[in-house]
């Protein structure tokens, strides 16, 4: 890649929330970005919009993740629009509860694999197709290798039983990323970044977040700037592969029977 051309990333569930906030933070570095939503049409307009009026590059590209051939296409669109994707970062997911011991919450075959086919099947047939494409380039002297990043949990540090389909999903892809990083190497760095508790998430209020936002070693958990800011870091720092990052405030330093979210209401 020529020096002087801006990189792209992918970003998936990028026309809001966590993934809209790291789309406008590759975006106000420089990078192309390709705004990936599912229903969030407008949003994502808006995103792509946001970033171009940066002085970058952006496009807005709609996909069921739950398809494979829609998913695949995603990343195809990707290529053809801006010609080569440096970084795929896995943002969108379901979460979702459900518990084997709740009896009007128990995990069912659906749920289980919706958050299996979104948190887990689409990340790896992306990962997969952006080492396709890498491996068509020679590789650059520059100090710049390809990377595939993983949206984690800090949770999985500390299992609970809590949103048993999702966490299950993440624990799995927590693996998948440990594996591709062998299997990509040396072309594609796959890396892991678990944020804590960052945004509102169900029927949660506003004070609740607030006050498990604060139960960590730090008296904070991360934010959205936190995480965006982690992950152009990420995306910018050649030799980390095959790990993830936690930035949850020490938040995976406290074990808890229970989700974050229970304990406080």
């Amino acid at each position: 890649m020529q020096a002087n051309k801006p990189r792209t990333v992918l970003v998936t569930g990028a026309a809001k929330r966590l993934g809209r906030e790291i789309a406008l933070h590759f975006g106000k570095a420089g990078w192309n970005v390709v705004v990936h939503y599912g229903h969030s049409a407008t949003e994502a307009e808006h995103t792509a919009k946001e970033i171009c009026n940066l002085g970058s590059s952006a496009i807005a590209l709609q996909a069921n993740l739950m398809d494979e051939s829609q998913v695949k296409s995603l990343f195809k669109k990707g290529v053809n629009h801006f010609g080569r994707i440096d970084c795929l970062i896995n943002s969108a997911a379901i979460f979702e509860y459900d518990r084997p011991s709740q009896s009007n919450q128990v995990v069912s075959q659906k749920v289980l694999i919706e958050h299996i086919h979104t948190n887990l099947t689409a990340p790896v047939l992306l990962a997969q197709e952006m080492y396709q494409h890498i491996k068509t380039f020679e590789k650059s002297n520059d100090d710049f290798i390809p990377v595939t990043i993983q949206l984690l949990d800090q949770k999985l540090i500390n299992l609970n039983p809590d949103y048993f389909s999702y966490t299950l999903s993440k624990s799995a892809l927590l693996t998948a990323t440990e594996m591709m990083a062998l299997d990509f190497a040396p072309y594609l760095r796959s890396v892991g970044l678990a944020p804590g508790i960052t945004l509102p998430s169900g029927d949660q209020t506003q004070a609740q977040f607030e006050t498990a936002h604060r139960i960590t070693p730090m008296g904070y958990s991360s934010s959205p700037s936190d995480i965006a800011h982690a992950a152009l870091f990420i995306a910018n720092a050649r030799a980390i592969t095959g790990t993830t990052l936690y930035v949850d405030g020490g938040q995976h330093l406290l074990s808890s029977d229970r989700d974050v979210m229970f304990k406080i209401k």
